[in-house]
């Protein structure tokens, strides 16, 4: 064989290796349950599960192809063994209140770029730093956790980076400062996401996971998470700071223009403060937090501040991949898969917290590797066999926030990565010190925290 030919092959190698991979794991997963699982209803189920896992896992279709997968495979092997696997019961299990709250979290987000309210923090941050380098890093790292604790972490970061562009257009790439001002994006972006509900996927497969159990409110969530997120932002600052010894001053700023928002944005503005403002007070008034997100997104769009073409704008395929977490989830429950799977190890015997200690630093830890969301949907239903309680699932999700030590664990450790300068230690140090501690930290206060927040 030629070498052109050779190197052919290998690029056709590399282009399928995924989807080979693909194939192998769920030609397995089959094999070894037919071979291995008797009852009927768990052998059907967990093949069922195999397939979405791995299509998740693997990346070879988008994110939200499982789901169809989920809803159409499970109807069809699982027909006649149950009434609760009928296409009516399967989608019944991903019509979660979540999915509204979700979307209305995405609407925030779609009005907010639209009109340019997330670019005039961005801008801002920037120009309140006066000069100061440590004021900037602390702002930028601040400004981009709370967009990110309303919108997507993606977008979150790219707007800070791109109000950043001007300040570094003469500046070399490995600039110890610049290097610790886009680490301090990423940060920012990956903890702001863990402080609220609707800040990342895993949240809301929590959320969904436990509603049957116990209700979440906004209130709830944020009571635990907020200064747990603020706590993880101030030790992931400190690290930057003895990593790259921030201090002194910046040049002239003026480079970074701050135009004031148009009527229309200001109008969004008010409608988001009202918003917050409801799901906070959600114990008060007793509206659920998805008929607020709802009645957001009706006055967004029926007020003309939105309009038909914002639709596309808006994440559909992030929501269909949420709403294929909670099926599975179901579908593991009603099965039994899950009442198998926590039997299956002695569990019980370990100590509460070592226990949690392993689910969480699994959930991390897989979520550096891969899809939080796909992580989570697969720990938190095999969770609930060996340890039911409400917070379990709450701790989980929050500790998939934490796996951030790679370039290929978040999408903005790989934008900043992409922006050059930054080395696999830069995010690998501070990644993993904070993963461990977080997980430390979750696994030995969590409880207690949420018990006196009121989840059990």
């Amino acid at each position: 064989m030629s070498p052109e030919a050779a190197k052919a092959v290998l690029s056709l190698f590399k282009r399928h290796a995924r989807r080979l991979l693909a194939l192998i794991l769920i030609f397995f997963c089959v094999l070894s349950s037919l071979i291995w699982i008797q009852e009927p209803v768990l052998r059907r189920a967990t093949i069922v599960a195999c397939v979405c896992l791995t299509l998740w896992l693997t990346e070879v279709v988008p994110p939200y192809v499982p789901t169809f997968v989920l809803w159409a495979l499970t109807p069809l092997l699982l027909f006649g063994l149950g009434d609760q696997f009928q296409l009516t019961s399967v989608l019944g299990w991903s019509a979660n209140p979540v999915l509204a709250l979700f979307l209305g979290g995405f609407t925030l987000s779609v009005a907010a770029s639209r009109y340019g309210i997330d670019s005039l923090i961005a801008r801002l941050a920037v120009r309140w730093s006066r000069g100061s380098k440590l004021l900037l890093l602390v702002l930028t790292a601040t400004a981009t956790a709370s967009l990110s604790m309303w919108m997507s972490n993606i977008a979150a970061a790219a707007m800070m980076i791109a109000a950043l562009h001007p300040l570094f257009s003469d500046v070399q790439k490995g600039d110890p400062f610049r290097r610790a001002l886009l680490l301090g994006i990423a940060l920012g972006a990956n903890f702001g996401g863990l402080a609220t509900p609707i800040g990342t996927g895993p949240n809301a497969i929590a959320i969904a996971a436990v509603s049957s159990n116990h209700a979440i409110t906004f209130t709830d969530w944020m009571l635990f998470a907020l200064p747990l997120a603020l706590g993880l932002l101030i030790a992931g600052l400190a690290l930057l700071l003895a990593r790259f010894h921030v201090r002194g001053k910046l040049g002239e700023l003026s480079a970074v223009p701050v135009k004031a928002p148009t009527r229309g944005g200001q109008l969004v503005m008010v409608v988001f403060f009202l918003t917050v403002a409801a799901w906070l007070t959600e114990p008060l008034h007793g509206t659920p937090s998805a008929i607020v997100a709802l009645i957001t997104t009706a006055v967004l769009f029926g007020s003309g501040l939105l309009k038909r073409d914002d639709l596309r704008r808006i994440d559909w395929s992030t929501l269909l991949l949420i709403a294929g977490g909670i099926g599975l989830g179901n579908l593991l429950e009603q099965s039994g898969v899950i009442r198998v799977a926590g039997t299956a190890m002695p569990w019980q015997e370990l100590h509460h917290v070592a226990r949690l200690f392993i689910l969480c630093f699994t959930s991390a830890l897989l979520a550096a590797l891969m899809s939080n969301t796909a992580a989570v949907t697969m720990l938190i239903p095999l969770a609930a066999g060996i340890d039911p309680a409400p917070s379990t699932a709450i701790l989980i999700a929050i500790a998939a926030s934490l796996g951030i030590p790679f370039v290929i664990s978040t999408p903005p450790n790989a934008m900043i990565y992409g922006e050059g300068g930054i080395t696999f230690s830069d995010l690998a140090v501070p990644g993993l010190i904070l993963m461990l501690l977080g997980c430390v930290l979750v696994s030995t206060t969590g409880p207690w925290v949420l018990n006196l927040a009121g989840v059990p």
